[in-house]
């Protein structure tokens, strides 16, 4: 008698046989950032979910952030961190500082990834003038050294896609005077998911995804059009930071991605759950043409 648990075990590897063969071979961007940059396991987790995504024949791109990290630091070296609007203020110093500390988290996710038999290089939005940026304000306050990307140049990621390799970039780019800027990773993540025309675009952060009530986690929606999410926008039922969030998602519909995805990063192979079953665990943004997966896969 077949044990149960070995026919459960199956049924996962058929349900995710339409997933892997739709996207096979395909572009994926996965911004990695939040709880599940910090917490050991979580990060192990997330590591394994982009090592088999490469395994299985995606060509996946990991752009990750690290601003707990660099708070971290900012402190430990006796610096007081300012804010305008919410946005940290990046003087000089803490510019080298969060250089530093991105650089540091960068290569420890390659080491990560290649101990688990993939190959991969880290770079910075500096290597290959990979991330052109100008100074960002707030406000039209001056904030340092912080950019808005201007243009990518992503030879460097297809040169490194071609050679196999796994790529992990952190999101430091460089004005047309070659100086440093600090990116938002969000932003960097979008920036090279478009230029690239990424398949899919994914959001790791320590929020469950869209909800239809924020204080209901129950009311999460798998899955929605840009129409929709316009639509939940201008009635006011998402609000506060999920506001830029959502309108980040749509923007990069709207520029060609397929597909962004919005995950927990708490959540243990979130980014399996999300691409390879049926229902998902996070929300998904995509075109108004676009068939939702729920009903094409559940024929």
């Amino acid at each position: 008698m077949i044990k149960q648990e070995y026919l459960d075990k199956a049924a996962v590897l058929i349900e995710a046989l339409p997933y892997i063969q739709r996207f096979n071979r395909k572009i994926m961007v996965v911004k990695y950032g939040g709880s599940a940059m910090i917490d050991e396991k979580l990060k192990k987790n997330v590591i394994a979910d982009v090592v088999l995504l490469k395994l299985v024949g995606f060509k996946p791109i990991i752009v990750h952030g690290g601003g707990k990290e660099i708070s971290r630091w900012v402190g430990m070296v006796g610096m007081e961190p300012h804010f305008v609007n919410g946005l940290r203020v990046t003087d000089e110093d803490t510019m080298e500082v969060a250089e530093m500390v991105l650089n540091k988290v960068n290569k420890e996710l390659v080491s990560m990834v290649q101990a688990l038999g993939v190959k991969a290089v880290g770079i910075s939005g500096k290597d290959g003038c990979l991330l052109g940026c100008r100074k960002k304000t707030s406000g039209g306050q001056d904030i340092g050294y912080v950019g808005d990307v201007t243009h990518v140049d992503p030879k460097i990621l297809y040169d490194l896609l071609e050679k196999d390799f796994l790529p992990v970039v952190c999101p430091i780019g460089m004005d047309d005077h070659f100086h440093s800027y600090n990116i938002n990773a969000d932003d960097a993540a979008s920036a090279i998911a478009e230029s690239m025309q990424a398949e899919k675009l994914a959001f790791l952060s320590d929020i469950e995804g869209v909800l239809r009530d924020k204080d209901d986690p129950s009311s999460l929606i798998s899955e929605l059009t840009v129409s929709e999410a316009e639509e939940l926008i201008r009635e006011g039922v998402v609000g506060g930071g999920m506001i830029p969030k959502l309108q980040n998602c749509i923007d990069a519909i709207n520029r060609g991605i397929s597909r962004v995805h919005i995950l927990d990063g708490r959540i243990p192979h979130c980014l399996l759950l999300e691409f390879f079953t049926n229902e998902g665990i996070g929300t998904a943004i995509m075109k108004d043409e676009s068939q939702k997966f729920n009903r094409e896969f559940q024929k």
